[in-house]
């Protein structure tokens, strides 16, 4: 297909790239908040995140493929629009990463970006099993940043609310088990 892709398609596609590279530099903003040290960025939550989706999906009976793929896209529209914390999110704003999926998706060739849009969507939607596993995993992963953060004295305040807002948001009893671990509570 990349064969078949003419020059300027791939110059679209080399623009994509580009817009995810932005959230390498993108922090994240509730470390930025609480007064963390150098905070992750969008990018090192997704990285992460996208590794605990791989593991999670091989151990259970779950598609590995669209974990990793909803992984990868849940935060791509803060490329455009910046990393909101929840207390800042409004229908304005969820218009706007609507339109910022659409912007940076129209950049790829039509069948990956339908693809990609519809796993997206799933994720949004947090309906089917896949959709509720990357968003248990992704606040697990919050939690387990904030305990790093904790350890090393990183912040000015206290990390109590991204536990607190991982453990509200974790339903599955694994998952609630795999996060009483990070947290040190077993």
């Amino acid at each position: 297909m990349l064969e078949k892709l003419t020059d300027s398609s791939l110059q679209k596609f080399i623009k994509f790239l580009e817009i995810t590279g932005i959230l390498k530099r993108t922090q994240r903003t509730g470390w930025v908040d609480v007064g963390v040290y150098q905070p992750e960025s969008v990018a090192d939550h997704t990285f992460r995140t996208a590794f605990l989706c791989m593991l999670y999906a091989d151990m259970e009976v779950l598609d590995p493929l669209k974990l990793l793929r909803m992984a990868l896209i849940h935060d791509l529209p803060e490329a455009v629009i910046g990393d909101l914390m929840p207390s800042q999110k409004s229908a304005e704003n969820k218009e706007n990463e609507e339109n910022a999926m659409h912007q940076i998706l129209s950049l790829l060739p039509k069948m990956q970006r339908e693809n990609y849009l519809a796993v997206w969507n799933e994720y949004q939607e947090g309906k089917t099993r896949e959709a509720k596993a990357v968003r248990q995993l992704e606040k697990i992963e919050m939690a387990l940043q904030a305990k790093e953060y904790e350890k090393l004295g990183s912040a000015n305040k206290s990390l109590e609310r991204f536990i607190k807002s991982a453990k509200d948001a974790t339903a599955w009893p694994e998952l609630r088990r795999l996060l009483s671990c990070v947290l040190e509570e077993l």
